[in-house]
């Protein structure tokens, strides 16, 4: 037998608490930006072709390796250009946050947000943007969130991200979406 006292149900209560809140909270929206998935044949194809044309000239064994070392690379180059996350959580103040890839703005510094439709991303993204300006732009994606800062310490003027589901986004995020 130990010498040491058994905690109290109210110490086994607090330890469990603190355990609690050093998880994060779970994220209120979350979105990946795949690449459509007509993009995948013709990846392959293209690796097929690719390695067909390194065949031609292998006899035997050798003439299925350019298919077997080939394949892999549109695997790897669809999924890296996959990688893209978006997600909505709330910070450690227990406010909501945005988080694109390793960024993350808490919804504090946002003064205004609106929706870029498909028609008006070619303007966002060429004449009007503006060189300070936080891009994440995917080109499969057709809409784009825009939230513009109110922070005087941070020179970025607002925040151009690329998501499927904008109004989703922007609600997740608690700001009323601005038409």
């Amino acid at each position: 037998m130990s010498d040491q006292p058994r905690p109290t149900e109210t110490e086994h209560l607090a330890e469990r608490e603190t355990q609690h809140r050093a998880r994060p909270e779970p994220a209120t929206y979350r979105e990946r930006l795949w690449v459509p998935l007509w993009w995948w044949p013709v990846g392959f194809a293209l690796a097929g072709l690719l390695a067909a044309e390194i065949h031609m000239g292998a006899p035997g064994l050798r003439a299925w390796l350019p298919y077997v070392l080939l394949f892999p690379v549109p695997v790897w180059v669809l999924l890296w250009m996959s990688r893209h996350r978006l997600e909505v959580a709330p910070d450690a103040t227990g406010t909501s946050e945005l988080r694109v890839d390793r960024a993350h703005l808490p919804v504090s510094f946002v003064a205004r947000a609106t929706v870029v439709p498909k028609s008006a991303k070619s303007a966002a993204l060429g004449r009007q943007l503006d060189p300070a300006a936080y891009v994440q732009h995917r080109p499969w994606i057709g809409t784009l969130v825009l939230l513009v800062l109110d922070d005087p310490d941070d020179p970025t003027p607002y925040w151009l991200v690329s998501t499927r589901r904008p109004a989703a986004v922007l609600a997740a995020l608690g700001i009323p979406s601005a038409v």
